[in-house]
């Protein structure tokens, strides 16, 4: 599932083929896509423009001139891209026919994905936007080590629940936890605000470098211009069970937290450093 680093290559290499633009019309190959329906979503958006290309948590914004906006969600398998004159969409579950001949493509193999359209202000009442939580990379380290609190939830849920952060999954998760040296199921009430401060630490730097690196490219995730990305050469943790740990040798092991498969290094990860 495309996360936070991924979202945020996506608005940034979508922006220059679209911003600017005007929506001439929606098609729907899929209309089960477009919320809340076909009809709807295409009255809301057609001839506005395109104004800006942003994120929020998961979810890709494109900002139009009268304060509407599109929030595209891209789930398991859903991309968005750009085609010029004469390109055609690949397996488009609904175009944005735009001006200058460009064309908007939203694909989504797995068809979890989901395409919203709102009137000016109309997103800040869609309950999923209004439950998000602070974006990590401009949240506080003192508002971080507060949202995490003093229960007995496990940090990774946490990490991964979107109303205490938002734009964290199971991958960033994995390795912001590994360079803290949090065990990814450790309550939450049992680490110091040192630990915290690393952690916090830690899922600023991991984002940051991912998205210098496009994000994560592991099965389906490609940026708006088809380019994968290259943050997966540098994992320390996601998907490296049973693997030596690159750091001590180890043999890196796997749990289940919150449903999904998390993976921890016992010697890097130990459950007393929590209390440190």
């Amino acid at each position: 599932m495309p996360e936070l680093p991924e979202v945020e290559t996506i608005a940034r290499t979508l922006a220059p083929d679209v911003v600017g633009r005007d929506i001439l019309g929606v098609a729907a190959p899929d209309p089960s896509a477009l919320h809340p329906d076909q009809q709807s979503f295409a009255a809301l958006v057609a001839g506005r423009r395109i104004e800006a290309v942003g994120r929020r948590g998961k979810l890709l914004l494109l900002r139009l001139h009268d304060q509407g906006v599109i929030a595209v969600h891209l789930r398991m398998t859903g991309r968005v891209m750009a085609y010029g004159p004469g390109q055609e969409p690949d397996r488009a579950r609904a175009v944005l026919e735009l001006s200058g001949g460009v064309r908007l493509g939203f694909s989504d193999v797995r068809r979890f994905g989901s395409m919203h359209a709102f009137a000016a202000q109309g997103i800040e009442n869609w309950p999923f936007y209004a439950s998000l939580g602070p974006e990590p990379l401009t949240m506080t380290a003192s508002e971080f080590r507060f949202r995490l609190g003093q229960g007995r939830a496990r940090i990774k849920a946490l990490l991964l629940d979107q109303h205490v952060v938002a734009g964290i999954g199971n991958i960033y998760a994995d390795e912001c936890l590994f360079r803290a040296g949090i065990r990814p199921d450790a309550p939450a009430g049992g680490i110091s605000p040192r630990r915290r401060d690393m952690l916090f630490a830690a899922v600023q730097v991991v984002l940051a470098q991912a998205i210098a690196e496009n994000g994560s490219s592991i099965r389906d995730y490609r940026d708006a211009k088809g380019d994968a990305g290259a943050f997966q050469n540098h994992f320390r943790a996601y998907g490296r069970g049973g693997q030596p740990c690159l750091v001590c040798g180890q043999t890196m092991q796997a749990m289940r937290v919150a449903g999904r498969t998390s993976t921890f290094c016992p010697r890097c990860q130990p459950p007393h450093a929590v209390l440190e």
